[in-house]
């Protein structure tokens, strides 16, 4: 008989909310968040309705600004980075530390709003806040040396980010750019996360860290956020569609950006024979339902190894675990260590689901289809924002999940007879994040490798984000502005003594690799 699941105690959404309200009661009011501006919480903004992915119940909606409190907001952030750039950057990183002290001592509390705003299993949650935390701490430790010959920006940097990655992406990167002299200024992503960020935001502010999160649409707020003239750089995080009409807006302006977009990362296959190798890395590309900037979707395999690939990767994807993050057998037992929970949203569900149909329709040849049956949830609970793994073969041209990042655990694979048509099929979406090659002879690999266009290509292995010392960037359309990772990042917010001074990117007018 298989096990009756129940929600672990103490992780229930009312009591996440009134430890937020203990621990930041500034910050949290009995049903809503408060907007953060002029170094201040303040009780504006119209908040909207909102539901868990993971159970389809209610939780906290963003408190959404209209367009002229916005630039309000903005002008304040504008007069606290005028006072923050002159603090000295011993005091700067004494502070940046006390934030991420208070942080760490949040840690559990701020994993579990990810796993009820966005549905990340509690590994993975705990995962992105420790890479926020651990990342920010390597450059306090090296900001001496980045910051040397250089100054922060005339204004402030405005971060327009996906909801995928709250911490380990956003927050990380808005500490880094506080650190280096900036004020911040933050949108909550509209389809989750505002829980986590205002209690991350909250621990910060009270270190005398110079932050503003607001909430609102992006169409209403982007004339504040994006090409108001007190904004020093804008740094984006998101779909082409939108990231290109932040390019436009920036590059009308000149001013200073990094804009990370997406682009249909792909795994190579070609003149290869260790599969031992391969499988066990194939479970692992399904973390967190493929949503991720550097998540594999596209396998283009050599149609001579296609026998030995399906045999070694439909068990593995087999293997995959999905469910409710938070629900377990046994009430004393530890939380479960699924792959991937729900999508964010039951429409973002059901799209990919009619991508799915109509691929297959138009001649894709379905692999494998899980079975939500499988997961683990609870008696009666909402599934409608979950989605088994699926693998397609040659899905049309037609169809979106050919060309484009389908942002959820769906694998397609494209078979392919010359070096040529591998090549061509590696780099159908005009540029990506990370690609990877799989094949014995390391001189093809080297051959091979720089005509793939993804700023990383691995041997075999995935490729990441990275953290630390490790650069990321993109190239064609999955990336616009300065590249950033390592001391980058620190150069993208920052101006050196040059005038003239090219930082390494993917700008209008050049294309710079560090």
């Amino acid at each position: 008989m298989a096990p009756t699941f129940t929600l672990k105690p103490g992780t229930e959404w009312a009591t996440a909310w009134q430890r937020c309200q203990a621990v930041a009661p500034e910050a949290f009011r009995f049903d809503r968040v408060l907007n953060l501006w002029n170094g201040a919480w303040q009780a504006d903004g119209r908040p909207l309705p909102a539901t868990t992915p993971v159970d389809g119940t209610p939780i906290a909606g963003p408190p959404r600004l209209d367009a002229a409190t916005a630039h309000f907001a903005v002008r304040a952030s504008l007069d606290q980075h005028r006072a923050w750039r002159e603090v000295p950057l011993a005091d700067r990183k004494a502070q940046v530390g006390a934030a991420l002290d208070a942080m760490a001592e949040h840690r559990d509390l701020l994993a579990l709003l990810l796993v009820w705003e966005i549905g990340k299993p509690w590994r993975l949650a705990r995962a992105d806040v420790d890479r926020a935390i651990d990342g920010v701490r390597w450059y306090v430790a090296e900001i001496d040396r980045m910051m040397a010959g250089r100054s922060p920006l005339p204004g402030p940097v405005s971060n327009i980010a996906s909801w995928n990655y709250p911490m380990s992406v956003l927050v990380h990167a808005m500490l880094v750019q506080a650190l280096a002299g900036n004020a911040v200024i933050a949108k909550t992503p509209t389809d989750g996360g505002v829980a986590c960020l205002t209690l991350a935001c909250a621990l910060a502010t009270r270190e005398g860290l110079p932050v503003t999160l607001v909430s609102g649409s992006g169409g209403e707020l982007s004339e504040a956020l994006v090409r108001a003239p007190e904004i020093g750089c804008v740094s984006f995080v998101g779909g082409r569609d939108t990231g290109a009409r932040v390019a436009t807006a920036v590059a009308d302006l000149g001013k200073p950006h990094i804009l990370e977009q997406e682009g249909l990362n792909t795994w190579g296959v070609w003149n290869f024979s260790d599969w031992d190798a391969f499988a066990p890395q194939i479970r692992k590309t399904f973390d967190y339902a493929k949503q991720r900037c550097t998540a594999y979707p596209r396998f283009v395999v050599q149609r001579s190894a296609f026998a030995d690939f399906l045999a070694h990767y439909l068990p593995a994807v087999r293997q995959v675990t999905l469910g409710h993050p938070l629900a377990v057998p046994d009430p004393d037992g530890p939380l479960p260590e699924l792959d991937f929970g729900p999508l964010i949203n039951a429409a973002k569900a059901k799209e990919l689901g009619d991508q799915v149909a109509e691929a297959v329709d138009r001649g894709a040849i379905p692999l494998h289809r899980g079975d939500l049956a499988a997961g683990r949830f609870l008696p009666g609970q909402d599934t409608s924002a979950y989605v088994p793994p699926v693998t397609l073969l040659n899905p049309p041209p037609s169809s979106p999940l050919h060309h484009a990042e389908p942002f959820g655990p769906v694998d397609t694979i494209v078979l392919v007879d010359t070096e040529a048509e591998l090549l061509a099929a590696m780099n159908a979406s005009n540029g990506a994040l990370v690609a990877t090659l799989s094949c014995d002879d390391p001189a093809v690999y080297e051959r091979l490798a720089p005509q793939i266009r993804a700023f990383k290509v691995g041997h075999g292995t995935p490729r990441s984000r990275g953290d630390r010392e490790e650069l990321f960037g993109g190239f064609g359309a999955s990336w616009r502005g300065a590249f950033v990772g390592g001391e980058l990042l620190v150069r993208a917010v920052t101006r050196g003594t040059a005038a003239d001074e090219r930082v390494p990117g993917n700008f209008p007018d050049y294309h710079l690799m560090p």
